[in-house]
């Protein structure tokens, strides 16, 4: 893979802002003192008078956010995940979501690829939040290109949305020619009859890669990338499901309340179905470099495949 392309979705957000900035003028940009680390920085070095700073002070930068929604602009709040949907969740469901604002949050640093920032800014909890709030879309794109997409996508759609970006450099899984991003609809990357994987966010290469040495031994699997986990696509799982029988979720959240728990939740409904969930357990972080992490915690490819051999 060394020779793969690897952008962090974090860079391919603030290119898209920038992007955006240029064929909408209503479009403005908020952060809580992180513009470098968010890169957002890209967009207020383009647009000044439309990037605000809102210092540390994540909750107001969502109240400020809802007040320019109310007005016509259209609004990216910005800053880590941790601090985005956790200090400012009571904003973020009260001033946003209860009256359903055209408001966007840029979530950078989600998941346990922050790496060496620790325990405490590895946001594993973000997903499960921000599914209880009633009308809120959920994006997390899987490489440079869906992000970028995503990020036009959530600008064009109205209502909030809160979209996921990663510290770590990904490699581009997606064609830029032929790519189409569509809200609420599921990709399926590689076709299969022995299991359904479903993965979300970084672990799609990574779901791909185990799918890889799965086929070695001569086991198909099916992988599924679905990049919106609110609304998500349940015909595409029900059908997945039904034709495999198995079915695996990956994510780099825990493994409560996020894409596993979103999908349990259509199978037990619509299709109950033997499934293994794969991502965080009932666990914090610890400080550590991202690679390394995510091999600890068996969220690499080789971790994939070893729990999926065990489950079946």
């Amino acid at each position: 893979m060394a020779d793969v392309k690897k952008i962090a979705t974090r860079d391919s957000y603030g290119n898209a802002l920038v992007a955006l900035g240029e064929k909408y003028d209503n479009l403005v940009v908020l952060d809580a003192d992180l513009a470098a680390a968010t890169k957002t920085g890209v967009f207020k070095k383009a647009f000044p008078d439309r990037h605000i700073d809102c210092g540390i002070a994540e909750s107001n930068m969502v109240g400020i956010a809802a007040g320019l929604a109310s007005t016509g602009k259209v609004p990216f709040c910005s800053s880590f995940a941790m601090f985005a949907a956790g200090r400012a969740f009571e904003q973020v469901r009260n001033s946003v979501g209860y009256p359903h604002l055209n408001v966007k949050i840029g979530a950078t640093h989600a998941g346990i690829s922050v790496g060496e920032d620790g325990a405490t800014h590895q946001c594993n909890e973000d997903i499960a939040l921000m599914r209880t709030i009633p009308g809120m879309t959920i994006i997390n794109p899987s490489d440079d290109v869906e992000a970028m997409a995503a990020v036009e996508a959530a600008y064009k759609m109205d209502g909030p949305v809160y979209l996921r970006f990663g510290r770590l450099a990904v490699p581009v899984i997606n064609d830029n020619a032929d790519y189409k991003f569509e809200i609420g609809k599921g990709v399926v990357l590689r076709e299969g009859k022995d299991l359904t994987i479903i993965a979300t966010g970084l672990e799609v290469n990574e779901s791909l890669e185990a799918a890889k040495k799965l086929a070695e031994e001569g086991i198909d699997a099916e992988v599924i990338n679905i990049h919106t986990i609110k609304p998500i696509d349940d015909a595409l799982i029900v059908k997945s499901a039904a034709k495999t029988k198995k079915v695996v979720t990956v994510e780099e959240h825990s493994i409560i309340g996020g894409l596993g728990g979103a999908v349990a939740e259509v199978l037990s409904e619509q299709c109950p179905t033997k499934m293994l969930r794969i991502g965080v357990k009932d666990t914090f972080g610890e400080s550590g470099p991202a690679v390394k992490l995510l091999e600890k915690y068996e969220l690499d490819a080789a971790g994939i495949y070893k729990q999926i051999k065990a489950f079946l």
